[in-house]
């Protein structure tokens, strides 16, 4: 999403400075132009050639210089930018910021642009929690434009622990992303099911699969982004998210938190990797090995798939899928028409970098109509696009 957009970074006098240059190199990375304005006391920890360096642009740090591109260049780079970040953003900006004062390039910036603003806030503990700092975000989180990517918890450099600490780099660059991505999808309400259940034995042990839950959870990323509302229903997984998320362990609670949420959902996505059976009984106790057999006798789960293809109502829509490892089209086709799917969403175990903990994967989506379509090995955040692509129109 950042691909081909203007970003203007204002970089203030903080100790986090230092980190600019690295968040510089990822925006041009993801293809993004870039340019920077810095205060006097920002170029204290970062140089302006490093700046230019690595944003291969000159840095605007003097509103009067003779060197500058335009007499008026605190009006033409806001309005060359599609996005401006101000990152660190020290007590003193914040303030200037939520004040309307510009006296110096990057202030006077602020003031003239009418695009997206993310600020990213970082000072020591105390100078955060000033009265006066927290009535400067909240005044700034009332205006429509500004988003705020608040502080981190952590130690500082000042030597102490606490709130105040800069966002990390890549946290910025997801902000940043999100805020440009198009809300094609706002208004919806998006169910997805992520990652692996476990299946009790006893306290000591389970049955479980593969799955690390990245795909499900890129899904939930990017439809955020663009704008719905998401539900996640995750099995136990390392994965993050930051929304709305619905913690379950095992294949029943899943079931009962799908038939729950289902009805409220425009679009469900079931990407959790559930398992199919568990034991007909769960000890109280760590089974011992006292007998050379041990027979485990299972009962299949709820189908959630199924089941709620039979609640779906016309205005929903329920996406499936499918990992096989034979008859690939032919058993997704099946799967389709047995639970009343609008799509699936087919992996195949035989192609290389697919399946259960990769990075990356390839599919074939299948629609009822009977259509489809199949998609080259690509990143997850990637092939989540190209799931969202089904019903982003």
């Amino acid at each position: 999403m950042l691909n081909g957009k203007h970003i203007l970074i204002g970089i203030t006098g903080g100790i986090a400075a230092y980190k600019i240059p690295e968040l510089i190199r990822l925006l041009r990375k993801e293809g993004a132009e870039v340019r920077v304005t810095a205060t006097a006391h920002a170029l204290e920890f970062v140089t302006p050639l490093t700046l230019q360096t690595v944003s291969d642009n000159k840095v605007y740090t003097d509103m009067f210089s003779l060197h500058n591109e335009h007499t008026t260049e605190h009006i033409s780079l806001p309005e060359w930018a599609d996005l401006m970040i101000v990152a660190p953003c020290t007590a003193n900006t914040l303030g200037k910021l939520a004040n309307g004062i510009a006296d110096d390039a990057l202030s006077t910036a602020f003031i003239a642009t009418k695009k997206p603003v993310l600020i990213v806030p970082a000072m020591n503990c105390n100078m955060y929690g000033h009265p006066a700092t927290q009535h400067n975000l909240q005044t700034l989180r009332t205006w429509e434009h500004i988003h705020i990517l608040d502080c981190a918890e952590g130690d500082l450099a000042c030597g102490t622990q606490g709130k105040g600490r800069m966002q990390e780099v890549a946290a910025i660059l997801n902000a940043a992303d999100s805020i440009l991505e198009e809300k094609t999808l706002l208004g919806k309400r998006i169910l997805i099911t992520a990652g692996p259940t476990q299946e009790q034995i006893d306290p000591v042990r389970f049955i479980s699969n593969y799955s690390s839950g990245k795909m499900g959870y890129a899904l939930a990323r990017i439809c955020q982004k663009k704008g719905a509302e998401v539900i996640l229903i995750s099995g136990p997984t390392e994965q993050k998210f930051d929304g709305q998320t619905i913690r379950t362990t095992s294949a029943e609670e899943m079931y009962k938190a799908c038939v729950e949420e289902f009805q409220k959902a425009d679009i469900t996505i079931l990407c959790a990797a559930v398992a199919d059976f568990t034991p007909e009984t769960k000890a109280d106790q760590k089974i011992k090995r006292e007998k050379e057999d041990f027979i485990l006798r299972l009962h299949p789960t709820h189908d959630i798939a199924a089941t709620l293809g039979q609640q779906k109502k016309n205005n929903q829509l329920l996406i499936g899928f499918a990992l096989e490892t034979q008859n690939e089209i032919k058993n997704a086709q099946s799967k389709i028409e047995r639970k009343n799917l609008d799509y699936i969403v087919l992996n195949s175990l035989r192609d290389k970098g697919a399946g259960f903990g990769t990075d990356t994967n390839k599919i074939t989506v299948l629609s009822k109509d009977g259509s489809i379509k199949t998609f080259p090995l690509k990143s997850k955040e990637e092939v989540a696009r190209d799931i969202v692509t089904i019903f982003d129109d």
